[in-house]
C-alpha cells in the first residue's frame, strides 16, 4: 500500500484514524535508521528503508570492514574487534554510534540484540525509537520459561513440562522424570537449536542437562532450563503476527518450518499444506491472544508444533524479524521491513485481518558454510566465486561477495534463496532449479544437500515432520566420505593441465603430451594420468577412463562434452589449490605430485587438533590419562555450536597444549595422544 493511499484510509474515518494521529505524536517520525546487525539482514532493512527515503547507517566488527553491508549504507561505524561480544553485542558501542551519526531509530534485524530487553530500554532511554516491541514483551517472552507461564495463563494451548524457578540439577531431574522420556532440555533463552537436546533415556539425562546448560550459557549469558515433553514427528508450524500501538493485531498466515537439522530450519514454506482454513484461524486466533497477552507492537512469531491429529501446542514467540520472512511476504504481497517502521513511526497496520489473502506458494532454503560429509561441521575459507540465477519466481537474500572471508566468528549461515510460484509444485521446481544454478566455490556448503532434501519424494509429496532428515537422511547417508567420481578427477586434471603455472608440479613426456597427477582430497590420495589426442583428453586413474572435448575455460567457467553431453562446470584456483564444483558437489583438491611421500600410518603418536576458528571450552583429560579411541577430549565453540573433538586412537595424554577459554585456530594442535604400542613398549 503506498502512502498516499493509507494516508487517504486514514484522513476518511478509518476506525483507527484518531488512534493513529495520537500514537504518531507520541513515537515520533524518525529519518535515520541504525541497522544493529550484520549481512543479509542487514541489506534487506537498507534496501526498504532507502526506498522509503530513510538514510541509513551500518555498523561493523574490524573483520566486517569491506562487507556489502557497510558499503551499502550511507554512513558506518567501527563497532569493535572480529568476536560479538566486542562488537555487535556490545550496546554502549552501538548507542554511541546511533549518537555519533545522529541516527534517531534503531533496527535490530535477527540475532544480536533483537530480543535483548536492555538493549530496547537502551535505545528508549537515549530517546532512540527502537523498531520493535517494547522492552517488557522482549524480555517476557525472551524467557521460555516465563512465556510459557503466561501462555497458559493466556489460555493458549502448550506442552506439558517444568518451567519452574528451582534450576539445579536435583530438581530438573526429579521433574524430568515426572514428565517422562522422552523429553526435551531447553535453554530458557534465545533460540536457534543451541542448548537444546532430545533425551531419550534417562541415563543420558545429567550429560544432556549439563551440555545444553553450557551452550546456553555461552550462547546467551543465561544457563536456566526448562523441560518440555518431546512431541515426536511434529510438524512445526509458526504463525506471523503483526501490531500497532493503536492496538490492531492481525496474523498473516502460517510458515511450515518442520524440515530442520539440530533444531535449526533447513526448509521453510508458506502456507502448509497441512494446515486447512479452519486450523489456520484457530493457531492464528491463538497467536494474537499470546500477541496481545504481552501488549505486544510491531512484527513477531508465534511458534507452535502440531501432532498428526491436529493438535497444536505453543513452543516459543520470537520478537523480531524471522529469517524466513521472505516467504510470507511473497504469498501476502507486502514487504514486513516497511510494515515495521511505519508501526514504529506510529502508523495503523495496512490491513485489517479481513484483507489478508494467501496467494501462491513460497519456498525458502538456507544455504550455509558447512560441509555433510562431515556431519555438516561448519567450514570457513574465502569465497573464490559467489554467483545466482536472477529469473522469475526466484530471489536471493544474502550478504556476501566473491573476495569475502568466512570466519569462524559469525554464522555460517551465507544467503537464503527463495521461489515463489502459483502452486506449490511450481515453488519447489523452480527453487531447487534455482539452487543447482547457485555457484559458491571456495567454501565447501549444503547446496547438494539442499538439492536431495527439494527432491526427495517425502518433501514433494508434503508428508514432511521434524523427523524428516532424521527419518530419511541417516548419518551414514548424509555424512560419510565418498570416493571421487571418475568425472570429477578427469576434470581437476583437466584444469590443472591447462594452468601453466601449475604444470611445473606435473610430470611426464612432453611428446606425448602425458601428465601424471597425484591429488588429495580429504586426505584421500588420487594418482591421475591426462593425455593430449587430438581435440580431445583421455583421463584414466583407478575409477576407469573418459574422455573430454574441451570447448572453453574462461573465468571460473570450463565448458566440456563427455559421453557427446555438454555441460559447464565451475572452479577457482587458489594457492594452487583446486576448488570445484562440477554438479556432484564441491571439492578441494591438492595437487601433491612434487610433494614426497609421507610414512605409513603406524606412527608413535596421534594430534587432536582445533576443527576451526573457536574457543575451547572444556578440556577432559590431564597429561599422563589413558583414553580410548573415540573419546571425547576437547570440546571447543565455534560459529555459536559447540564441537565435542575425539581421539582417533587408543594410547596416553602426551602433552595439553590447551586451556579452558583459549582461542584457537584452525588446525591448532591441542593434544598429542602416544599411540598405545608405543605407550606399552615405554611401560
Amino acid at each position: 500500500m503506498s502512502t498516499e493511499q493509507m494516508t487517504d484510509m486514514q484522513n476518511s474515518g478509518s476506525p483507527n484514524s484518531n488512534a493513529h494521529n495520537n500514537n504518531a505524536q507520541k513515537h515520533g517520525a524518525f529519518n535515520k535508521i541504525l541497522i544493529a546487525n550484520r549481512g543479509e539482514i542487514a541489506l534487506r532493512v537498507i534496501r526498504t528503508a532507502r526506498q522509503m527515503g530513510y538514510r541509513t547507517v551500518a555498523v561493523y566488527s574490524e573483520a566486517d570492514r569491506d562487507a556489502p553491508h557497510v558499503l551499502a549504507a550511507d554512513q558506518a561505524v567501527c563497532v569493535g574487534p572480529a568476536g560479538v561480544a566486542e562488537s555487535y553485542l556490545v550496546i554502549d558501542n552501538i548507542i554511541t554510534a546511533a549518537k555519533k551519526t545522529q541516527a534517531d531509530a534503531i533496527h535490530p534485524g535477527y540475532g544480536f540484540l533483537s530480543e535483548n530487553p536492555a538493549f530496547a530500554r537502551a535505545c528508549e532511554e537515549t530517546g532512540i525509537r527502537f523498531i520493535g516491541p517494547h522492552a517488557s514483551a522482549i524480555e517476557l517472552m525472551g524467557s521460555k520459561r516465563l512465556s510459557k507461564v503466561a501462555m497458559l495463563q493466556a489460555g493458549v494451548p502448550c506442552i506439558p513440562g517444568y518451567q519452574g524457578e528451582i534450576q539445579t540439577d536435583e530438581v530438573l531431574i526429579e521433574k524430568a522424570h515426572e514428565v517422562g522420556f522422552p523429553i526435551m532440555v531447553k535453554a530458557s533463552a534465545g533460540g536457534g537449536g543451541r542448548g537444546m537436546r532430545l533425551v531419550k533415556d534417562q541415563s543420558e539425562l545429567a550429560a544432556q542437562i549439563k551440555t545444553a546448560r553450557s551452550e546456553a550459557q555461552n550462547a546467551f549469558g543465561n544457563g536456566e532450563l526448562i523441560l518440555e515433553r518431546a512431541v515426536l514427528a511434529p510438524r512445526h508450524i509458526e504463525i506471523q503476527i503483526f501490531a500497532d500501538s493503536a492496538g490492531n493485531t492481525i496474523y498473516l498466515g502460517e510458515r511450515d518450518c518442520s524440515i530442520q537439522r539440530r533444531h535449526q530450519k533447513v526448509v521453510e514454506e508458506a502456507p502448509s499444506l497441512f494446515v486447512d482454513e479452519a486450523l489456520r484461524k484457530r493457531m492464528g486466533k491463538a497467536a494474537v491472544s499470546a500477541a496481545k497477552a504481552c501488549h505486544y507492537e510491531g512484527a513477531g512469531t508465534v511458534e507452535f508444533l502440531v501432532d498428526k491429529d491436529k493438535n497444536f501446542y505453543f513452543l516459543e514467540m520470537n520478537t523480531r524479524l524471522q529469517v524466513e520472512h521472505p516467504v510470507t511476504e511473497l504469498v501476502i504481497g507486502q514487504d514486513l521491513v516497511e510494515w515495521q517502521l511505519r508501526v514504529a513511526a506510529g502508523e495503523v497496520l495496512p490491513l485489517t485481518q479481513d484483507d489478508v489473502s494467501l496467494n501462491g506458494h513460497a519456498i525458502e532454503v538456507r544455504l550455509y558454510a558447512e560441509d555433510p560429509r562431515q556431519n555438516f561441521m561448519p567450514q570457513t575459507g574465502n569465497i573464490l566465486l559467489w554467483q545466482y540465477p536472477d529469473r522469475e519466481g526466484i530471489r536471493v537474500d544474502h550478504g556476501i561477495h566473491t573476495g569475502d572471508t568466512v570466519s569462524a566468528h559469525y554464522d555460517p549461515m551465507l544467503a537464503k534463496v527463495i521461489a515463489h510460484g502459483p502452486d506449490r509444485e511450481t515453488a519447489a521446481r523452480r527453487l531447487a532449479s534455482a539452487i543447482e544454478d547457485v555457484q559458491l566455490v571456495g567454501v565447501n556448503t549444503n547446496k547438494r544437500f539442499l538439492l536431495s532434501v527439494l527432491r526427495h519424494p517425502a518433501f514433494i509429496g508434503g508428508q514432511a515432520t521434524t523427523a524428516f532428515i532424521e527419518q530419511y537422511f541417516t548419518a551414514h547417508e548424509s555424512t560419510q566420505e565418498k570416493a571421487l567420481s571418475l568425472g570429477t578427477l578427469a576434470r581437476a586434471a583437466l584444469i590443472y593441465y591447462q594452468h601453466p603455472l601449475m604444470n611445473q608440479h606435473a610430470w611426464g613426456s612432453a611428446a606425448k603430451q602425458t601428465y601424471h597427477f597425484n591429488f588429495k582430497i580429504n586426505e584421500l590420495a588420487y594418482a591421475v594420468q591426462i593425455n593430449k589426442q587430438g581435440q580431445g583428453y583421455v583421463i584414466v586413474c583407478e575409477q576407469g577412463k573418459t574422455e573430454l572435448t574441451l570447448i572453453s575455460n574462461t573465468a571460473n567457467r570450463c565448458v566440456v562434452i563427455e559421453n557427446d553431453i555438454r555441460h559447464a562446470f565451475y572452479y577457482a584456483l587458489h594457492r594452487q589449490v583446486l576448488f570445484l564444483d562440477d554438479g556432484s558437489g564441491h571439492y578441494q583438491i591438492e595437487n601433491i605430485t612434487q610433494q614426497p611421500a609421507k610414512a605409513g600410518e603406524n606412527g608413535a603418536s596421534t594430534e587432536v587438533n582445533a576443527v576451526m576458528d573457536g574457543m575451547i571450552v572444556d578440556v577432559l583429560v590431564e597429561e599422563g590419562d589413558t583414553v580410548e579411541a573415540g573419546q571425547i577430549i576437547v570440546v571447543m565453540e565455534a560459529m555459536k555450536m559447540e564441537h565435542q573433538l575425539k581421539t582417533k586412537a587408543k594410547g596416553r595424554v602426551e602433552h595439553v597444549r590447551t586451556a579452558v577459554g583459549q582461542q584457537v585456530k584452525s588446525k591448532q594442535q591441542l593434544v598429542t595422544i602416544s599411540r598405545n604400542d608405543k605407550a606399552q613398549s615405554d611401560a
